[in-house]
């Protein structure tokens, strides 16, 4: 039986309780969390995050509990979101790849084949919104975008990573060794030591680091094909998280007064939240809860240590398809 725990005057309970109370599979739940359709808090025990009974009620008894909430996290795959927009397969794969198209999670097949899920609203919208009629309706492809597949462009795994960071920079609230650590976490370890020199603030951010998405055993060709997905992997990618890590890690250095000055680091770089320059006219993609820079028009690189991967030019966005995409927060169902 879920273990209820007390935080404080509040009774809190376990995901897995939490879950069944909502009428939820796991999966559903989690994602609801991710976008903050559920409201979770710490468990003072140390065993995670927790949701209060007075979150749990307020749910439960809101309109159309629970298939509204469950509308808000349904997710399709390729068949299921091209037939959703009324296209082909082959179509919904071709925007999805060239970045119009955000996937919100992803699984490993049997075959360790990557299966990426997008959220179901997201896609009607997309299909509603007459600026891509086009994209839709055409007999052929657009030419910008049949240039960029013959490339190699697939920006699934860089668009989820984006994402995905999103997701747990609010889950950490106002921490903010919680906010690097997550950044963090969608770095390679060598990126992380080169930009944070001090092992003991490494060692503070290893404690603080959020638990990402189980896939496989730890070990397994599954599992190391899950860390590849999750680990940034384009130059300009990195740098932008780079950049992040930087910024936050800043952060949270002036929050505590006996955190000792850092070694020295690398060339200062642009702080996230600088205005990225104007886009130009193009179909608009759909907007994500956090997203890096747009990625490069070329193929996507593999993963690389720090050592060998070639530096980019300059830490700032580049321009491209996604590079003005803003955060959309969503408000809890209720």
């Amino acid at each position: 039986m879920a273990r209820i725990s007390t935080t404080s005057d509040r009774t809190t309970c376990a995901p897995g309780r939490a879950a069944r109370e909502l009428e939820l599979k796991r999966r559903e739940f989690d994602l609801a969390v991710n976008l903050g359709l559920i409201r979770t808090v710490p468990d003072e025990g140390g065993g995670g995050r927790h949701v209060a009974r007075a979150e749990i009620d307020r749910l439960r008894s809101g309109d159309g509990f629970p298939g509204a909430l469950r509308e808000r996290v349904a997710t399709a795959g390729t068949t299921e979101g091209a037939e959703l927009m009324g296209v082909a397969p082959s179509r919904f794969t071709s925007l999805a790849r060239y970045g119009l198209l955000v996937p919100v999670t992803f699984y490993l097949n049997r075959y360790r084949t990557v299966v990426w899920l997008y959220l179901v609203e997201e896609l009607r919208q997309f299909a509603a919104e007459r600026s891509n009629a086009r994209l839709l309706a055409a007999r052929r492809t657009p030419l910008e975008i049949r240039e960029g597949l013959k490339a190699g462009v697939d920006r699934r795994s860089r668009n989820w990573r984006g994402r995905h960071v999103g997701f747990l920079t609010r889950q950490a609230g106002d921490d903010p060794w919680a906010r690097a650590a997550a950044v963090a976490s969608l770095l390679d370890p060598a990126d992380v030591a080169d930009v944070v020199r001090d092992p003991e603030e490494r060692a503070r951010l290893a404690r603080h680091r959020p638990r990402l998405p189980v896939h496989g055993t730890p070990g397994s060709p599954t599992a190391e094909l899950a860390a590849t997905l999750m680990t940034a992997s384009e130059p300009d990618e990195v740098a932008w998280f780079r950049a992040d890590l930087t910024h936050t890690l800043d952060t949270a250095r002036r929050h505590d007064p006996h955190t000792k000055a850092p070694s020295p680091t690398p060339p200062p770089a642009l702080e996230p939240s600088t205005a990225p320059p104007a886009p130009r006219p193009s179909p608009r993609p759909l907007v994500s809860a956090r997203t890096p820079p747009s990625a490069a028009e070329s193929p996507a690189s593999s993963p690389a240590t720090a050592a060998k991967r070639p530096a980019p030019s300059k830490c700032t966005p580049p321009h491209g398809l996604r590079s003005w995409f803003r955060r959309r927060g969503r408000r809890p169902v209720g």
